[in-house]
């Protein structure tokens, strides 16, 4: 069974300007177990898409399934994990009392919310950081901290809304390994969006690309790239080859601009 399909989905924003078409005829399977990037020029629909997964936007018309059952439903069910652009923590929680937030609100006992807080504090390297405020800690680690909360609650989707946009290349390329890594012992289910063709190409198991609104999709591509991924590997003709289709992709989605 797919974790996520979508067929013939449009979706439609009403504004005071008129119709904004932000995503139009996609049709999407996703596997468990797959890394999944998302790319395409902002505005494309990308951000938008996650949202309807996440059942936080309700498409015009279409279907979308996540575990075969609605978003609504798999929302309830406490599905996914969310990670945002900014790592949105409480600056007067502790680290450890950020990523216990969703546990609180679950009802999950204290004992039990220290010990997944521990088990995924160890996971994305922060062990030692739990007593320590949001505000002592780089970006690279809020946004580590971030994915450990999406995680505490061990569900099997996990949603990324470009969380590596705004740090700096050397950070961004230290995440992104410890992403994979992260991935690989979880084999959660990862939808991420980038607008960083090697980024994207690195992490993935497979590239959706898209074109400028209305978004729709221009190509899917499945990384032939071999799941263990130092970072010169992008140095590779394999990697290069892969980017230039991605690249190629995007080109053609600009076909569709008025």
């Amino acid at each position: 069974m797919n974790v996520i399909s979508a067929a013939g989905l449009n979706l439609t924003f009403q504004t005071n300007d008129g119709p904004v078409h932000a995503l139009k005829d996609v049709d999407l399977e996703i596997g468990k177990g797959e890394f999944v990037s998302f790319i395409g020029p902002s505005g494309c629909g990308k951000t938008t898409f996650l949202r309807v997964i996440a059942d936080l936007e309700k498409p015009t018309s279409g279907k979308v399934e996540v575990n075969g059952t609605t978003p609504e439903a798999a929302r309830l069910d406490r599905a996914y994990g969310y990670v945002f652009q900014a790592a949105g923590l409480y600056p007067w929680r502790t680290v450890e009392g950020n990523v216990q937030l969703p546990l609180e609100i679950m009802g999950y006992s204290k004992a039990e919310r220290a010990k997944r807080a521990s088990r995924v504090l160890e996971l994305v390297d922060l062990a030692e950081f739990g007593r320590k405020f949001p505000w002592q800690l780089s970006g690279g680690m809020q946004q580590r901290a971030s994915i450990a909360r999406a995680l505490s609650f061990d569900a099997g989707l996990l949603l990324m809304d470009e969380p590596f946009g705004a740090l700096d290349e050397i950070v961004r390329d230290h995440l992104n390994e410890q992403l994979l890594h992260l991935w690989s012992q979880t084999q959660k289910t990862i939808c991420f969006v980038t607008h960083s063709i090697p980024e994207a190409v690195y992490l993935s198991t497979k590239i959706v690309v898209m074109s400028p609104r209305p978004g729709r999709i221009t190509d899917v591509i499945e990384n032939t790239l071999p799941p263990e991924r130092p970072l010169d590997i992008r140095d590779s003709r394999e990697f290069l080859e892969i980017a230039h289709r991605v690249r190629d992709g995007l080109r053609a989605g600009h076909a569709y601009d008025d």
